[in-house]
């Protein structure tokens, strides 16, 4: 059969994350896991990012190779997977793909939204973060314009991490009200590791007036972590669309 992408999606509510870590519950060894019990042969599921503990994704995909001939048809493949994964994972599609194709290299762009609400929403535990202010949704909205003038965003980038640049194209970042919450949505090619929480911080720290929008322009020009706002929880972020060129 070749190469598999999966298009799938989860809470991430009670995983350490999608990379597979030893002693500890993600996505990608529950997949794989998954996978094994129904194929009978080892696994190796690449994911199209990686996604930190308690992140969420509406959108993810994946690739395997498959090296056992004898496969059942793809409709009967995914009806199986559904079946043995937990309700906090969802499988929507399998389908072939070039053997040359990567879910992680090949996607062109990713979009992420974070969800707050200055109330206190029951039914959304786990899928947003309380904060116990009204920010100011329009300053917000010009600060996330400023973010798009930029593309080094060594200041809202972990420290320490093994990345080759912290350059990024930003095409998208707005506030929105929807329902009872707050969803901040930016859309890139790239992101660097836990930059959309201290992106989100940052700019929650200009709707309740601690940082000015002139304020945010040194923060990004210093190219300095330490200078950012906090990062928010993990619990509010949803990786919501990954995009490829058309011919995938």
């Amino acid at each position: 059969m070749g190469r598999l992408f999966l298009h799938l999606a989860y809470d991430g509510t009670a995983y350490n994350g999608w990379q597979v870590q030893p002693g500890l519950p993600t996505v990608q060894g529950v997949l794989q896991h998954a996978l094994s019990l129904i194929l009978h042969q080892p696994l190796n599921v690449v994911g199209c990012g990686r996604t930190d503990t308690g992140v969420h994704a509406a959108d993810f995909y994946a690739h395997l190779d498959i090296l056992d001939p004898a496969l059942p048809p793809l409709d009967v493949l995914l009806f199986k997977l559904n079946n043995i994964l937990p309700s906090d994972i969802v499988i929507f599609d399998i389908f072939p793909v070039p053997d040359n194709a990567h879910a992680r290299f090949d996607a062109v762009a990713r979009t992420y939204q974070y969800h707050v609400s200055h109330l206190k929403l029951p039914f959304r535990s786990g899928h947003y973060c309380r904060i116990f202010y009204e920010p100011d949704i329009d300053l917000m909205n010009q600060a996330a314009q400023i973010l798009t003038q930029y593309d080094d965003f060594t200041s809202f980038a972990k420290l320490h991490t093994q990345v080759k640049t912290n350059i990024c194209h930003l095409t998208e970042a707005h506030w929105d009200r929807v329902g009872e919450e707050l969803v901040f949505t930016i859309r890139s090619n790239r992101f660097l590791r836990n930059m959309v929480r201290s992106v989100t911080g940052t700019l929650l720290d200009v709707g309740r007036g601690k940082l000015s929008l002139d304020g945010l322009r040194q923060i990004i020009e210093s190219k300095d972590r330490c200078a950012a706002g906090v990062s928010m929880p993990a619990c509010g972020l949803f990786l919501t669309k990954v995009e490829y060129p058309a011919e995938l």
